[in-house]
């Protein structure tokens, strides 16, 4: 079983920025083979993908509505995955979740996730 709890979340104005955490613990958590993903869900909005990390290669994916503005990074030694969030806007606003993929290629949709943490509001005023 994986563990993932995020945080960094809260309130910022519009062009400002933030950096989420997600600390990934547990007896099967594997430091290798597999990848780390960030998503985020609007009210009344399905969860999509943000960006995603495969934690061996280091290899990286964004999607494209934050290409540019996002950086997703890792610790390895802390088992600890970052999401760098520059130049917000008020459509950022969202509870963003880490989440774990079993495999390491990077998925985007939400079944290619199999563990994932509480949420971590962020609210970006304009």
């Amino acid at each position: 079983q994986v563990q993932v709890v995020e945080s960094g979340g809260g309130l910022v104005q519009a062009g400002g920025s933030l950096r989420l955490s997600c600390a990934a613990s547990g007896r099967t958590f594997r430091s290798y083979g597999y990848a780390m993903g960030w998503f985020r869900q609007a009210p009344g909005k399905e969860r999509e993908f943000v960006a995603g990390l495969g934690w061996t290669r280091g290899n990286t994916h964004y999607a494209d509505s934050v290409k540019g503005r996002f950086t997703i990074s890792r610790d390895s030694a802390k088992n600890t995955v970052y999401l760098q969030m520059n130049a917000l806007k008020p459509e950022d606003t969202a509870v963003y979740y880490c989440a774990r993929d079993p495999t390491p290629g990077l998925g985007i949709r939400v079944d290619d996730y199999d563990s994932w943490g509480q949420g971590t509001q962020v609210t970006v005023s304009s």
